[in-house]
Protein backbone atom coordinates (compact mmCIF):
# COMPACT_ATOMS: atom_id res chain seq x y z
CA UNK A 1 0.00 0.00 0.00
CA UNK A 2 2.81 2.54 0.70
CA UNK A 3 4.23 1.49 -2.25
CA UNK A 4 1.34 2.78 -4.31
CA UNK A 5 1.28 6.13 -2.31
CA UNK A 6 4.33 6.43 -3.03
CA UNK A 7 4.12 6.24 -7.12
CA UNK A 8 0.87 8.82 -6.99
CA UNK A 9 2.87 11.12 -5.02
CA UNK A 10 5.14 11.16 -7.46
CA UNK A 11 3.10 11.27 -10.45
CA UNK A 12 1.37 14.10 -8.79
CA UNK A 13 4.61 15.71 -8.65
CA UNK A 14 5.71 15.12 -11.98
CA UNK A 15 2.60 16.67 -13.82
CA UNK A 16 2.85 19.65 -11.49
CA UNK A 17 6.30 20.66 -11.97
CA UNK A 18 5.82 20.21 -16.00
CA UNK A 19 3.01 22.81 -15.48
CA UNK A 20 4.51 25.32 -13.06
CA UNK A 21 7.82 24.99 -15.29
CA UNK A 22 5.59 25.58 -18.74
CA UNK A 23 3.08 27.63 -18.24
CA UNK A 24 4.40 29.35 -14.87
CA UNK A 25 3.65 32.59 -16.57
CA UNK A 26 0.68 32.00 -18.49
CA UNK A 27 -2.29 34.06 -17.12
CA UNK A 28 -5.77 34.23 -18.79
CA UNK A 29 -6.84 37.11 -20.23
CA UNK A 30 -8.90 37.35 -17.03
CA UNK A 31 -6.08 36.99 -14.67
CA UNK A 32 -4.06 39.81 -16.29
CA UNK A 33 -7.41 41.74 -15.96
CA UNK A 34 -7.34 41.43 -12.75
CA UNK A 35 -3.75 41.83 -11.97
CA UNK A 36 -4.02 44.93 -13.44
CA UNK A 37 -7.00 46.45 -11.44
CA UNK A 38 -5.34 45.20 -8.27
CA UNK A 39 -1.89 46.46 -8.75
CA UNK A 40 -3.74 49.82 -9.58
CA UNK A 41 -4.89 49.35 -6.35
CA UNK A 42 -3.00 48.34 -4.00
CA UNK A 43 0.26 48.80 -6.02
CA UNK A 44 3.25 45.77 -5.44
CA UNK A 45 1.16 43.89 -2.53
CA UNK A 46 1.44 40.50 -4.30
CA UNK A 47 0.40 38.61 -1.74
CA UNK A 48 -2.97 40.75 -1.61
CA UNK A 49 -3.33 40.31 -5.38
CA UNK A 50 -2.99 36.26 -5.48
CA UNK A 51 -5.25 35.66 -2.46
CA UNK A 52 -7.39 37.28 -5.42
CA UNK A 53 -6.53 34.34 -7.72
CA UNK A 54 -7.17 31.27 -6.78
CA UNK A 55 -4.33 28.62 -7.41
CA UNK A 56 -1.46 31.45 -8.26
CA UNK A 57 1.25 32.71 -5.77
CA UNK A 58 2.23 35.70 -4.75
CA UNK A 59 5.76 34.96 -6.46
CA UNK A 60 4.26 34.19 -9.74
CA UNK A 61 2.50 37.24 -10.00
CA UNK A 62 5.50 39.33 -8.72
CA UNK A 63 7.56 37.37 -11.66
CA UNK A 64 4.33 37.63 -14.36
CA UNK A 65 4.09 41.40 -13.82
CA UNK A 66 7.98 42.30 -13.73
CA UNK A 67 8.33 40.29 -16.87
CA UNK A 68 5.39 42.06 -18.79
CA UNK A 69 5.14 45.67 -17.16
CA UNK A 70 8.40 46.67 -15.66
CA UNK A 71 10.04 48.15 -18.56
CA UNK A 72 7.38 50.57 -19.26
CA UNK A 73 7.61 52.39 -15.94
Amino acid sequence: MADLDHSLDDSTLDSREGISQDSKLEFSEDEETLIIRMFNLVGERWSLIAGRIPGRTAEEIEKYWTSRYSSSE
